[in-house]
């Protein structure tokens, strides 16, 4: 199946970016990474980048379909954060969130509050849950989905890899369908963004980059002078999508 991908990372309003996003390509595989490092002067960068780096180099060396894969990647993921714990002393961690497309399949994990979306029609069908305070509030009845966005807890993690609990949620394998999308992002991108919105923007997309750049114009216009870094990579899959001929033609400036 065609894939198509795009990813960015912003320093938002931060002295740093701790977020790190990566994309591996291989024919019609991709493998994705989007990391937030936790604690900016404590090395959150070091720690987002070397998952993802630990990630990279075991989707160059095999198929990461299987849910054995995956948790191998996640443990081989935390240890790389440790070392750099060891190395320097700090006590870095990070958020993972990772996607597996392979052929007509695709299958992703997660710790913490980094998310995936996939959307199906141009709906979205599923969304990972987060591993924080304010998700296990939605569990519990006291606020609901939407509302983790203004949660006064919402920063608050449970698991991270470098923490005491690195385990990851693994979700899949599903068979994709020409036209399925997949949104990654860290909490500075999607506690800006709803998820009607995702799906308005995806309607008008004509590639993952016209779809993440609207939804970052969104996000541009809310966001605080000292907002969080912020973190977003897309995928579609199959045939890139075409505006009628018309609608190309008559395009408002």
């Amino acid at each position: 199946m065609a894939l198509k991908t795009y990813c960015m990372s912003n320093i938002g309003g931060r002295k740093t970016n701790d977020d790190t996003a990566l994309v591996s390509r291989q024919g019609d595989n991709a493998w994705v990474f989007v990391g937030d490092g936790l604690g900016a002067y404590a090395g959150g960068k070091q720690a987002s980048q070397a998952a993802g780096d630990a990630l990279m180099d075991m989707s160059r060396r095999g198929s990461m379909l299987s849910q054995e894969r995956l948790a191998e990647g996640a443990q081989a993921a935390d240890a790389a954060v440790k070392a750099v714990q060891q190395q320097t002393g700090g006590n870095m961690k990070t958020t993972l969130v990772f996607l597996a497309v392979e052929g007509n399949q695709a299958r992703w994990m997660h710790v913490g509050d980094s998310r995936l979306y996939h959307f199906r029609g141009g709906r979205l069908l599923k969304q990972t849950m987060d591993h924080s305070v304010s998700q296990m509030a939605v569990l519990m009845g006291e606020i609901t989905q939407a509302e983790i966005r203004f949660h006064e807890d919402r920063n608050r993690v449970l698991r991270a890899l470098g923490g005491d609990s690195a385990k990851p949620d693994i979700s899949g394998p599903v068979e994709l369908r020409q036209g399925d999308s997949f949104l990654l992002c860290t909490d500075g991108f999607w506690e800006y963004v709803t998820e009607e919105e995702m799906e308005k923007t995806l309607a008008r997309a004509e590639s993952p980059r016209d779809w993440v750049r609207s939804m970052e114009h969104i996000l541009e216009g809310r966001v605080s002078r000292d907002n969080d870094n912020y973190t977003a990579a897309a995928v579609f899959c199959g045939e890139e999508k075409k505006q009628p001929f018309l609608s190309r033609l008559f395009r408002p400036a």
